[in-house]
C-alpha cells in the first residue's frame, strides 16, 4: 500500500509541477501557477503523514517509510532548485524566455557551485535523518524501526561520498578549460 502511495506521490509531484508551469505560461495565470508550484512540496508531506500513520498503527518500518523521509528531505533541500530548473526550461521553450542558466564548468565558480549543491544535500540529509530518528524514537521499538536506522547509515555514506567526489575533488583538482 505504501509503495503504491510513493509511486502516486512521485507522479503527483511532477503533475503538480507541470500544472503550475502550464498555468503560469500558456494559460497566462501567474498567480494560479505560483499557487500550484507552492503545492509541490505538499505532495511529499502527504507521503510523510501517511508513513507516520502507518507506523503509528503498528506497521514495521519498510523501505517505503524511509523513502517518505528522504523525499521530504529532498523537497526541502532541492525543491526550489527543481522548480527553478523546470521553470527556466519551460519559459524558454514555451514563453520565449532566455536560455536556461547552466552551472559553471570550470575554475573556482565550478568549485563554489559544487560546495553549494553539497550544502543543499547536507540540508536534505539533516531533514531526512532527523525525521527518521524522530520516527525511531516515537515508535520506540528497535525491531520495528531497524529499517529506518539502515536508511540513516545509507544516507550518511551517500553524503560523505558526495562530499569527497564532488566539492572536495573540485577544490583539490579544479577543472580547467581545454585549449
Amino acid at each position: 500500500m505504501l509503495v503504491a502511495l510513493i509511486i502516486g506521490c512521485e507522479i503527483a509531484f511532477w503533475v503538480v509541477l507541470a500544472a503550475g508551469l502550464v498555468a503560469r505560461y500558456p494559460l497566462r495565470r501567474p498567480r494560479l501557477g505560483a499557487a500550484l508550484l507552492i503545492c509541490v512540496p505538499l505532495v511529499d508531506l502527504v507521503l510523510l503523514v501517511a508513513s507516520v500513520i502507518d507506523l503509528r498503527r503498528g506497521a514495521t518500518a519498510s523501505v517505503g517509510h524511509g523513502l517518505a523521509a528522504v523525499y521530504l528531505g529532498f523537497s526541502v533541500a532541492f525543491g526550489h532548485s527543481v522548480v527553478r530548473w523546470a521553470d527556466q526550461r519551460f519559459a524558454h521553450r514555451f514563453a520565449g524566455g532566455p536560455p536556461p542558466v547552466r552551472p559553471p564548468r570550470y575554475g573556482w565558480a565550478r568549485t563554489r557551485y559544487e560546495w553549494r549543491e553539497w550544502g543543499k544535500a547536507l540540508l536534505g540529509w539533516a531533514v531526512a535523518c532527523g525525521l527518521l530518528a524522530a520516527a525511531i524514537l516515537w515508535v520506540n521499538d528497535a525491531e520495528r524501526t531497524r529499517e529506518l536506522g539502515g536508511w540513516i547509515r545509507g544516507l550518511t555514506v551517500a553524503i560523505v561520498v558526495w562530499l569527497v567526489a564532488f566539492p572536495v575533488w573540485e577544490t583539490l583538482f579544479p577543472r580547467r578549460p581545454k585549449h
